[in-house]
């Protein structure tokens, strides 16, 4: 599932360079860091690649491409550095900030790519393609009076055409179910606020659930606001669920941070090899749920800013981290404009918890070692039993409890819960993968759209009933796909499936937090925080009974 605000994450991004801009970012290197000692060395070995330049150029066999040889030999410079320092050309950097942006400016729509065809998921409510009726469902064949459809059909095409000034206008084809003839939409783009809470809910009567998808410009702000909202409502506990979240600007991380903390307490520092770039992150007084029980979920997929609050929360003994073991990223990059309108983002210190842990897994063997990680990670089965956690760092660390924490990279959590076997289920991991759980239920969704809309207007997304036959239906879908073993899987397998269409359809009629709703059940690592409540408030009195 994608969205016009998701597309283009960095962390996808191949870092070219281009060769305009090899000098100025060398020579930016020097200034920033002031190393005047190997200032020498370094024009030396510039004058050493332009001098190879000139001969590739003038004597080697075949015609070469200057931009693309620069291109290539910058790409390997940046890998032997650290995974997390890039280039990003002028034409990708509009893409690669879009997912941190607070807004942008667009239509408005969630969307699916399926058979190399555009498939709205759900217009963002008050949007321009909510305004002049675009429905889920609608299949979008056609942008500026030119098809759209095929192989040209990716999702940094869609951002391109679809997104445009404010005020600007554009025009969708849409062929709609059940419609033989295609209908034109012309709307003015408008500016869509880029939410990054997917969902703040109360789970139970003092129990409130906020789900945080990224941190990004407007992260701070939406998250305090849902934060009284929650108290308003009651909540007395707070389940913060960072799984899956990669992270993005320090600053929200800290501010986030800050609300859940007594005055005065280290949340996370940097070190680096410039004295400017060392700093220490302290609370504040006032924070909004520093009196609250907190419990905080992650996994594999939380990274970054999401570690620096899961490890400044266990450090301080402020909440308990529920899930598996995290990412590992914790090295800062800093954006550096370059001349030519492109940016390196360069790696300029390593975050530390309160206790001294650094939080980035080793990098310094193959990079494909360090991408295939998280497979080593199942394979070692340390999705499945805590027992199985390695990491290189042996020193042994302590929050301000004395619980002994380890280091090494990223958060180990206080309470382990294992991959639920169906989630590593192979068929249905390839199901996902496909993405033909939302495939099929905006196919259903289309065919039975007043019956859908109707038990929406009847409901919430908890009692909602799976209508009879659609289970079935999606095994036949699945076998005209040319994929085998459903009818075969186990009856607990098969449930876990009509599960999924449910919360997939659900997502279609409430967004996010309707999927989020269904699947509360059986969610595991989350039915685990609702049980260490009682533990989870014991630690958080037990620290503040040490600060007085």
């Amino acid at each position: 599932m994608e969205t016009e605000r998701k597309t283009g994450l960095l962390r996808h991004l191949l870092p070219f360079f281009l060769g305009a801009a090899v000098s100025f970012g060398i020579f930016i290197g020097v200034s920033l860091f002031g190393n005047s000692g190997n200032t020498v060395e370094l024009v030396s070995n510039l004058n050493k690649f332009r001098e190879v330049m000139g001969i590739l150029e003038n004597e080697y066999v075949d015609t070469l491409d200057p931009t693309k040889v620069t291109e290539m030999a910058i790409n390997r410079m940046l890998e032997k550095l650290d995974p997390h320092s890039v280039y990003i050309p002028q034409a990708d950097l509009e893409l690669s900030k879009a997912s941190l942006e607070s807004d942008f400016e667009g239509i408005g729509i969630e969307f699916l790519i399926v058979n190399d065809t555009v498939q709205v998921i759900s217009p963002l409510s008050g949007s321009p393609s909510d305004q002049v009726g675009i429905l889920p469902g609608d299949r979008i064949v056609g942008i500026e009076g030119v098809p759209f459809t095929g192989p040209v059909v990716t999702n940094r095409e869609v951002f391109y055409r679809l997104r445009g000034p404010r005020g600007s206008m554009v025009s969708v084809d849409i062929l709609r179910p059940g419609q033989q003839e295609i209908m034109r939409f012309a709307m003015k783009r408008a500016t869509i606020p880029a939410q990054s809470v997917d969902a703040a809910f109360m789970l139970e009567p003092d129990a409130g659930y906020m789900k945080l998808s990224r941190f990004s410009d407007n992260t701070y702000v939406e998250c305090k606001n849902n934060l009284i909202k929650l108290k308003k409502q009651g909540a007395k506990t707070i389940i913060l669920d960072l799984r899956d979240n990669p992270g993005g600007y320090l600053d929200r991380a800290t501010r986030l941070a800050d609300e859940f903390l007594s005055e005065n307490k280290l949340m996370v520092y940097t070190q680096g090899k410039s004295r400017k770039y060392n700093q220490k992150y302290y609370s504040t007084p006032g924070g909004i749920f520093d009196d609250a029980t907190l419990l905080i979920l992650v996994n594999e997929g939380s990274a970054s800013a999401s570690e620096i609050i899961a490890g400044a929360m266990q450090d301080n003994d402020r909440a308990l981290i529920v899930g598996r073991r995290t990412f590992g990223k914790g090295l800062v990059q800093v954006p550096i404009s370059l001349k030519d309108g492109s940016e390196l983002r360069l790696t300029i210190s390593r975050y530390f918890t309160p206790s001294g842990r650094n939080i980035q897994k080793p990098y310094k063997r193959e990079q494909d070692q360090y991408e295939l990680d998280l497979n080593r990670r199942f394979q070692s089965g340390e999705m499945f039993y805590k027992d199985s956690i390695r990491t290189d760092d042996t020193t042994r660390y302590e929050t301000g409890l004395g619980r002994k924490v380890k280091g090494g990279g990223g958060i180990i959590p206080d309470i382990f819960v294992p991959l639920d076997t169906l989630d590593a289920n192979p068929l249905l991991v390839r199901l996902m993968q496909e993405n033909l759980f939302q495939e099929y239920a905006l196919q259903y969704f289309r065919q039975n759209r007043k019956a859908l809309l109707l038990q929406k207007l009847k409901g919430k997304p908890e009692n909602f009933q799976l209508p009879e036959g659609a289970a079935g239906g999606f095994f036949d879908f699945v076998q005209k796909k040319k994929i085998a073993g459903l009818q075969g899987q186990k009856t607990e397998t098969q449930a876990y499936i009509s599960l999924l269409l449910k919360a997939g359809i659900s997502r279609i009629l409430w967004g996010e937090e309707g999927y989020i709703r269904v699947m509360v059940p059986n969610d595991k690592m989350l039915q685990a925080a609702l049980r260490n409540t009682g533990k989870a408030k014991k630690l958080f009195l037990q620290s503040q009974r040490q600060s007085q």
